[in-house]
C-alpha cells in the first residue's frame, strides 16, 4: 500500500472539526468540473463551426489552385496539365479567369469580383447545393448566364426571375482613354441572373459566376486564364493532397504557385486557429481563479492537521511524505472535478454531435448548432485541468513549510 495517497484520500473524504473545509473542497470540486466540462463544450461548438466554414468555403475554393508567380494571366499548356488530368485522384480540372468589375442593373451601380468558368466547373460544382433562388446556369441556349451571391444581389436589387440583364464593364486594355469620349476606352458585357447563391457574408458580397468566354470578351483575351483550378475526388486524404501540391509545383517550376486550400485564404484559417487557441486560454484562465478554492480549503486543512503532522513526524516519517500527502489531496479535488467534467461534457458534445438536441435560432444553414469532439481538446483539457490543480496544490504546502522554518 502507497502510504501518501491512503492518508491524502482518507483526509480528503474524512469529516473535518471545521464543516466550511468540506464546503469549500466541495465548491471548488464542482466549479472544476463546471469549467472543464465548459471547456470541452465550448471547444467542440467552435470545432463545428469550424468545420462548417471548411465545408462552406470548399464549395468555392478548389483543393490545389495554380496561379502565376508574376503577372495576372497565363495559358494552361503542356504534358503537366494532361498528368494532372490523368491522376485517380483528381475528380476534375477547370480554367477560371477572374477580375474586379464594376456592373449596373437597373441603374443600381456597385464593385463586384467577376469570375468566369467553364462548362466542366458549371456542370460539377458543388455551389449547386448552395442555391438559395433560381437554377445554378451559366447558358440557356445562346444566352450567357450568372449566378450571383446574396449580398450582392440582394443589395442591388437583382432577380433571377426578371428579364433586365447584369451589365459589367471594364477598362479596355487596348484602346487608350479618350476625353473627349471616355465610354470608347470601356470594355463591357450583359449576362442575365439565372441563379442566387449563399455560401458565407464575405464571398456572398462580391462574387458573380459567369461563363469564361464572357469573361474573356470583357478583359479582351482569347485562351488565358487567371488561375487553374483543380478539385480532388471524395475521400482524398491530406497525404495525397500534399504530394499531388509537390510533384505540380516541381513539375511548373518556379514561374507558378500551387496553393491549397489553406494558402489561398490563409489568414482567414490563421484567424480561426488564434481565435480558437485564445478561447482555450481564456477559459483556462477562468479555471485558475476556479482553483484557488482549492488554495484556501487546503491551507484550513493543513492548519487543522497539525496535531497529525507532529504525530507522523514523531512516526518517523520524512517532511517529504507529509508535503507529498497534503499535495495529493489537494490534487485529488482537482481530479474529481476533471473527473466528472470530462463525463458532462463529453457526454453533452457527443449526444448534441448525433442528436443535435438544441436548435440553432432563426433561419440558418443548418438547423442544430454544430459540434464535433475531438480528442486532442480532450487530450489538453485534461492535460491543463490537471497541471493547473497540482501547481495550486503545491502552493499552499511550499507556504506552511516556509513559514515554520
Amino acid at each position: 500500500m502507497k502510504l501518501a495517497p491512503f492518508i491524502a484520500k482518507r483526509y480528503l473524504f474524512a469529516k473535518k472539526s471545521h464543516n466550511v473545509i468540506n464546503i469549500i473542497s466541495a465548491i471548488s470540486a464542482i466549479g472544476m468540473a463546471i469549467g472543464t466540462a465548459a471547456l470541452i463544450i465550448i471547444m467542440s461548438v467552435y470545432n463545428g463551426f469550424d468545420s462548417l466554414i471548411k465545408s462552406m468555403m470548399s464549395n468555392v475554393e478548389p483543393d490545389l489552385m495554380i496561379t502565376p508567380d508574376t503577372g495576372k494571366v497565363f495559358v494552361p499548356e503542356g504534358e503537366t496539365y494532361d498528368w494532372i488530368y490523368d491522376q485517380p485522384s483528381v475528380k476534375n480540372m477547370c480554367g477560371v479567369l477572374q477580375e474586379q468589375v464594376f456592373i449596373n442593373y437597373d441603374g443600381q451601380q456597385g464593385l463586384a469580383k467577376a469570375k468566369g468558368v467553364d462548362w466542366i466547373y458549371e456542370d460539377e460544382t458543388p455551389l449547386k447545393d448552395h442555391i438559395r433562388d433560381g437554377e445554378f446556369k451559366l447558358h440557356r441556349g445562346d444566352v450567357p448566364l450568372a449566378s450571383v451571391g446574396a449580398g450582392l444581389a440582394y443589395g442591388m436589387g437583382i432577380n433571377p426571375r426578371f428579364v433586365s440583364p447584369i451589365e459589367i464593364y471594364f477598362p479596355s486594355r487596348t484602346r487608350r482613354l479618350s476625353m473627349a469620349n471616355p465610354i470608347s476606352s470601356i470594355e463591357s458585357i450583359k449576362v442575365w441572373p439565372s441563379s442566387i447563391f449563399s455560401v458565407n457574408n464575405e464571398v456572398d458580397a462580391e462574387l458573380i459566376i459567369l461563363p469564361i468566354e464572357k469573361m474573356r470578351e470583357l478583359l479582351e483575351y482569347d485562351d488565358e486564364v487567371s488561375a487553374v483550378e483543380i478539385r480532388l475526388a471524395e475521400g482524398t486524404d491530406g497525404k495525397e493532397l500534399k504530394r499531388l501540391q509537390k510533384e505540380i509545383s516541381t513539375m511548373l517550376g518556379p514561374d507558378f504557385k500551387v496553393k491549397d486550400r489553406f494558402q489561398q485564404n490563409e489568414s482567414l484559417y490563421k484567424m480561426m486557429r488564434y481565435e480558437k487557441a485564445a478561447i482555450y486560454m481564456i477559459l483556462i484562465f477562468i479555471i485558475i481563479i476556479i482553483a484557488f478554492n482549492i488554495f484556501g480549503s487546503l491551507s484550513m486543512l493543513i492548519i487543522e492537521k497539525r496535531g497529525d503532522i507532529e504525530t507522523l513526524r514523531s512516526l518517523g516519517a520524512q517532511d517529504r511524505l507529509i508535503r507529498r500527502i497534503f499535495v495529493l489531496e489537494g490534487w485529488m479535488i482537482s481530479l474529481t472535478g476533471l473527473a466528472a467534467g470530462l463525463v458532462v461534457g463529453t457526454g453533452f458534445a457527443l449526444f448534441q454531435q448525433h442528436f443535435g438536441f438544441i436548435k440553432m435560432p432563426g433561419q440558418f444553414i443548418v438547423q442544430a448548432y454544430p459540434v464535433i469532439l475531438s480528442w486532442t481538446d480532450i487530450l489538453l483539457t485534461v492535460i491543463g485541468v490537471a497541471a493547473i490543480g497540482y501547481i495550486i496544490a503545491l502552493l499552499p504546502v511550499a507556504s506552511f513549510y516556509r513559514k515554520e522554518r
